[in-house]
């Protein structure tokens, strides 16, 4: 079986195992989802969405973040780890918004990677979920998984996106992405997968024996 013949299999096999994957990070706009995704650099989802609603309460749109104090967002989002740099880049991001983008959150990577603490992976999710664009989410599970299923030799997020998106029909890269996030923690977890269970066994050449 070919390269990009295992990647459609991978892709309609998780789709089975996972049909309802959507981001884990809960948000109601385009604004809302680009801050959740940027506190959940180094912080788990669960964590983030302990935080949001406090957070969001305050300040749930881009012209009330811009105008934040910063100490404030500091304090609403202490727990998600690296809090002063997070709550510097939150505003800044908001205060961008606001003055090149006309209050609206940008539609295109080259763009939102202009954005303050934004790269190439949050970008991705905003197009993907928000705008429903073809995009490639390079989320550790999503890197690990297509490693060891030999569909990329790199851990490099770019050289992983870009090579993903050669081989992913454009229509399920987005969902894909999600779904291997789910099944990277429920089977093929970094250290101990579970191989003897996966529904990939059959199609992937670095399965532990």
């Amino acid at each position: 079986m070919r390269k990009k013949e295992r990647v459609i299999e991978a892709v309609n096999r998780l789709e089975k195992l996972y049909p309802n994957a959507i981001c884990s990070l809960e948000y109601t706009d385009a604004f809302q989802l680009l801050i959740a995704t940027r506190l959940s650099a180094q912080c788990t989802d669960k964590r983030v969405n302990m935080v949001t609603p406090l957070l969001f309460a305050e300040f749930p749109t881009s012209k009330a973040m811009a105008n934040a104090d910063i100490k404030r967002v500091e304090d609403l989002i202490k727990t998600c780890g690296l809090y002063k740099t997070k709550a510097r880049d939150l505003v800044e991001i908001a205060k961008k918004i606001e003055s090149d983008f006309g209050g609206t959150v940008p539609d295109t990577i080259e763009e939102l990677t202009t954005l303050s603490g934004v790269g190439r992976k949050t970008a991705n999710l905003v197009c993907g979920d928000i705008y429903k664009k073809p995009a490639v989410v390079t989320d550790t599970h999503f890197i690990r998984i297509c490693n060891r299923l030999n569909f990329v030799d790199t851990d490099n997020p770019l050289k992983v996106e870009n090579e993903m998106r050669r081989l992913l029909p454009p229509e399920k890269s987005n969902d894909f992405c999600h779904r291997t996030v789910l099944f990277g923690r429920d089977v093929c977890s970094a250290r101990s997968p579970k191989c003897s269970e996966c529904i990939l066994n059959d199609i992937c050449p670095k399965k532990i024996k």
